[in-house]
């Protein structure tokens, strides 16, 4: 049975089950592995865990005490989670140590010296810590170096290169695996049990073809859920396939998707990640392709992906150039850059690569 249903991360869980045996649970810990497979859930698990009044063997928590119960519903005074401001560009200074009129007087780290207000452990939760600012690692490595009795900090992150040497050296990483065996099982029973939740069923073939399109990651699987989402995917790769690509048409486009989002930001920029990361699979599927001939099961992007191929004469070489582009412009999202101006670069750098420019 998965640990607090939480599904195919069982060497993890093993990995913590023992060292909560032998008194040996770090006081730092980073979590590493691509979006969406599930490590902030696992963090609030664990630490829901940690903090149990009567836990169970195999660290299961009862789930009925008063801990469990303040876990549960977000809460806890003695878990603490941060996370990047939809508004910034990354975790600012004060989250850790409070503004200026209240330096160390306020913040995470102050907070962490505090008494456990339940007793037994602290717990804080850093997500997003790719984003974590150079100002603001500086400060939280003097936390990380002497922790506070009993306190457990657990940042989360994607990639140990978006972390700073001094801060990967400070914490026991553990690494999480995309949710791709059996097939996409994992993900096929996580969706199924969510819509049941929802009440909106989902037949077999949509979840089959979500759960083999996703890369083992269950955010990508949801985005793939979303019918207008999934419209623009197909269009999208159209778009790509075509050659010489029509910069002009894909903007007109991907704007019309972000601004469909309404006003307000934060629902723009999300939808503009979307779509590079739906054009970062395309690339990534076309690479793969160019490599080893594989080719994806669905039949559309199959057909993309076959007919960008064909009219290219270095087809790695622009997948790579192409790859490397959209994923900068993926980052750019997260540096508050300009949507506008953002789109109108990405698609006119398509349209005219500089490899294909030195050619």
């Amino acid at each position: 049975m998965a640990w607090q249903g939480i599904e195919g991360h069982d060497a993890v869980v093993a990995q913590f089950v023992a060292a909560f045996a032998r008194d040996r649970v770090a006081g730092s810990y980073l979590f590493i592995g691509p979006a969406g497979i599930g490590k902030s859930t696992f963090a609030k698990k664990l630490a829901k865990s940690l903090l149990c009044e009567s836990l169970r063997d195999g660290l299961v928590p009862c789930g009925v005490c008063a801990s469990c119960v303040q876990a549960d519903a977000g809460s806890h005074p003695d878990i603490d989670t941060v996370e990047k401001p939809a508004e910034r560009a990354t975790i600012p200074l004060e989250t850790f140590i409070g503004d200026p009129e209240h330096r160390m007087r306020e913040g995470l780290c102050w907070r962490l010296l505090l008494r456990p207000a339940l007793g037994g452990r602290k717990v804080a939760i850093i997500l997003d810590a790719d984003y974590l600012s150079a100002e603001a690692a500086n400060c939280l490595l003097k936390t990380l170096e002497e922790p506070a009795d009993r306190a457990v900090i657990i940042l989360v992150g994607t990639a140990l290169e978006r972390q700073l040497p001094t801060i990967r050296s400070r914490c026991q990483i553990v690494r999480f695996r995309p949710l791709t065996a059996d097939n996409g099982a994992i993900v096929r029973r996580i969706l199924q049990a969510e819509a049941v939740l929802a009440t909106q069923p989902i037949d077999a073939a949509t979840l089959q073809a979500c759960a083999e399109a996703c890369d083992g990651s269950l955010h990508r699987a949801r985005l793939l859920l979303d019918p207008a989402l999934t419209a623009f995917r197909n269009r999208l790769f159209a778009l790509l396939a075509v050659r010489p690509l029509h910069g002009v048409e894909l903007a007109r486009e991907t704007s019309a998707l972000v601004d469909a989002a309404g006003k307000d930001a934060p629902p723009r920029r999300a939808r503009l990640k979307v779509v590079l990361e739906y054009a970062i699979e395309f690339f990534r599927t076309a690479l793969r392709h160019d490599l080893t001939a594989a080719l994806p099961a669905d039949a559309a992007t199959a057909d993309a992906i076959k007919a960008w191929a064909s009219g290219i004469d270095e087809p790695a070489e622009e997948a790579v150039e192409a790859l490397q582009h959209t994923l900068n412009a993926l980052e750019s999202i997260d540096r508050n850059a300009n949507l506008t101006i953002l789109i109108d670069a990405w698609t006119a750098f398509l349209e005219h690569p500089s490899f294909a420019q030195s050619s």
